[in-house]
């Protein structure tokens, strides 16, 4: 099945200083919500704005839905609806009149538009601020209205871009179901630095670093590339009977014992020994011992580790690129 994005060699330089996206070769399938993960300032805005056809690539070559990206590629951006970081609008416009533009802008005749931006406002949560000027709104606010925005097309691909930067726990939380609720109809490239959001939504995801795409692939391929921590123990108790404890399970035969942070154990497990085994082994010795167990935590960070991982190798590797 064709991808939904796809690029080949694609390069980007600024000034003939700054290489921002560097010999990429990316394959988005239809369908996915696909993370784009990395540090700030390791290319993923430059990625968006080249799959947008907002800027020419210095080499290679981007193709949406089979069509080529590029400054005059009209077809390719009426398939995309963009969220930028923190998106600004016009201060003196309220919601219903901007996304009014966005439809005629879009070209959608207005028995299509006015019915669509009125469902689009009740699902961002905005129908009871349509008589306030967007200059009043909140980031969160200004967030669902971008989203609106994206959507007012009803467009197969999305490209949002740190769609979380800002928010409060409240909107964060409403903007990652909204993703995922999106993504079973739609195409969706979420660029975030947030690896947690990412854990939270994506099917595949593609690693960032200097511009450089060093890794894509499954949540759980990633996952895979390192052994990670089975289960942490949250303890608590005198610290020489934590270390008393610490010394008793590190005796075990199968187990591999470290301090994480205070007053917590994290447990690996041996390859071929059961964990449900080993984890029961644990708690009949914490059971025996002075220690009170707080909670028992099961792959402690085990996506962090995995894109630590990733970004240190790519550091090493240096010039032998």
């Amino acid at each position: 099945m064709e991808p939904a994005i796809r690029t080949e060699h694609l390069t980007k330089i600024y000034g003939q200083r700054l290489i921002a996206v560097n010999d990429m070769n990316l394959d988005v399938p239809k369908g996915y919500v696909f993370g784009l993960l990395g540090p700030n300032g390791a290319g993923k805005t430059t990625t968006l704005r080249l799959l947008l056809g907002l800027q020419r690539p210095t080499a290679g070559r981007v193709e949406v839905f089979g069509m080529l990206c590029g400054p005059n590629a009209v077809g390719v951006r009426s398939q995309i609806g963009f969220l930028p970081t923190n998106p600004k609008f016009p201060a003196n416009q309220r919601p219903i009149e901007y996304l009014d533009l966005v439809g005629k802008l879009s070209r959608l005749p207005l028995q299509v538009r006015k019915p669509r931006i009125s469902a689009l406002l009740r699902s961002v949560g905005l129908l009871g601020a349509t008589e306030q000027r967007i200059g009043t709104f909140s980031t969160g606010m200004c967030t669902r209205l971008g989203i609106a925005a994206s959507l007012v097309a009803d467009p197969p691909l999305l490209l949002w871009d740190e769609p979380t930067a800002g928010l409060d726990p409240s909107a964060r939380r409403f903007t990652l179901d909204l993703i995922r609720e999106l993504g079973k109809t739609k195409t969706v490239v979420v660029a975030t630095h947030i690896l947690s959001d990412i854990d939270q939504i994506c099917d595949h995801i593609g690693v960032m670093h200097e511009g450089r795409m060093i890794f894509t692939g499954s949540m759980s391929d990633m996952k895979r590339r390192l052994r990670h921590d089975d289960f942490s123990l949250e303890l608590e108790g005198n610290n020489d009977e934590i270390q008393r404890l610490f010394r008793e399970l590190d005796g075990v035969d199968g187990l591999s014992i470290r301090f994480g942070r205070e007053n917590e154990l994290l447990v690996r497990v041996a390859e071929g020994r059961s964990r449900s085994g080993m984890l029961a082994e644990v708690l009949k010795l914490i059971d025996c011992s002075q220690v009170s167990l707080q909670a028992v935590n099961s792959g402690h960070n085990a996506t962090e580790n995995a894109y630590l991982q990733l970004l240190q190798e790519d550091e090493a590797h240096g010039f032998g690129r």
